[in-house]
């Protein structure tokens, strides 16, 4: 791709990351239709959804349209707070061919952003009466719902799911499916609908008088008819917790049983894991500096001698400070208590490793 670092760049503003209590993917925004695009089950059994971006804060936007035929959601805009004019996405065309040049760009792994690059390997794949784009851009979990571009940094599909890891086999939507859910959604005038698996028509709230479509009675669900997530047993106990420590528990939605909290400089991940009872905080901090390491070793060996119920680690260049406690022990008092001292103690030791020992802030990537 001859403009490889532009398209690179310019998409880097307009995808968007996704959490949900039980997923993460990738989206991206359209700013001439000024609405998200991502993958049905990216986003499935939510109203609502935790989105960041390169240009927005974190925040939550309302999903407005389900398809699960074609593996399709349509996401409110995100509110911009600088209002920055974006670059624009164009919507290409399904004139790819064997050997074309594609780059799928997105989040994997709950990364800020990365561009793989590949080739279409068959530009008609056919599944479940869909022709997907078969390619070798390595996909991950992570990257659905992001856009496959081609060497003209224009959308051809919606990188939708993989068939074998190790092969990188990805499969694709092509963007002419989008352009046409796309053109149904705005003749529909509503912000509110789904597209019914049984019929294939695309059913708007105002149609519906029911929870069954009106054209073939199969059952429907649009947007707005599910339900809030309502958590139980350890995780409600947990976002509790965060809850009256002055967090928006919404935001703090990363995936199943993970929490994502920005205490000052640091970035706090507290995770849970069920079969084994073992919840885990994890608190990144900064990076090792790149000489004269030995004085912050020292230092953060002494630490772990002193600071009760922590840790120190070093993961690579990042420094992290651990807390480790079995479900069975967390209770409002104890859960209060660690947390709150989590938290401190990481904004605390962030400031104290940059100052005095030469580590480096971290890049803030404003991911979720």
């Amino acid at each position: 791709m001859p403009n490889m670092k532009k398209i690179i760049e310019t998409y880097r503003n307009l995808i968007v990351q996704i959490a949900t209590p039980y997923n993460m993917g990738t989206g991206f925004y359209l700013p001439d239709l000024d609405m998200i695009v991502t993958n049905e089950h990216v986003v499935r059994d939510n109203c609502d959804v935790v989105i960041a971006g390169a240009k927005f804060k974190k925040q939550i936007v309302q999903v407005l349209y389900l398809d699960m035929k074609y593996d399709l959601a349509f996401l409110s805009p995100p509110i911009f707070e600088n209002g920055e004019e974006l670059p624009k996405a164009k919507l290409g065309n399904d004139d790819f061919k064997m050997g074309d040049t594609v780059l799928a760009v997105g989040h994997p792994f709950s990364m800020s952003y990365t561009a793989i690059q590949g080739i279409v390997t068959n530009p008609s794949e056919p599944r479940d009466d869909i022709n997907f784009v078969h390619h070798d851009a390595s996909l991950n979990p992570g990257n659905s719902g992001g856009p496959l571009l081609n060497d003209k940094g224009e959308i051809i599909g919606i990188n939708t799911f993989i068939a074998d890891i190790d092969n990188n086999i990805g499969f694709s939507l092509p963007v002419s499916y989008l352009k046409a859910a796309i053109e149904e959604f705005k003749q529909g005038k509503s912000d509110n609908a789904a597209r019914c698996y049984s019929c294939l028509n695309m059913i708007f709230e105002h149609q519906l008088t029911s929870k069954y479509c009106p054209e073939c009675g199969g059952k429907i669900e649009l947007p707005s008819m599910i339900e809030p997530f309502e958590p139980v047993g350890c995780a409600y106990t947990i976002e509790h917790l965060l809850g009256e420590l002055g967090h928006d528990v919404k935001l703090t939605r990363r995936g199943p049983n993970n929490w994502g909290i920005r205490e000052g400089s640091a970035r706090i991940s507290i995770s849970y894991y069920e079969k084994t009872g073992l919840i885990i905080g994890d608190a990144s901090l900064c990076n090792l500096p790149p000489q004269n390491i030995q004085p912050l070793y020292e230092y953060l060996l002494r630490q772990n001698h002193i600071i009760e119920g922590l840790t120190f680690s070093i993961r690579g260049q990042d420094i992290v400070l651990s807390l480790l406690i079995y479900d069975r022990y967390l209770n409002d008092e104890t859960g209060r208590k660690l947390f709150q001292y989590l938290f401190e103690k990481a904004d605390y030791y962030d400031n104290v490793l940059v100052e005095e020992y030469g580590a480096s802030w971290k890049y803030d990537d404003n991911t979720v």
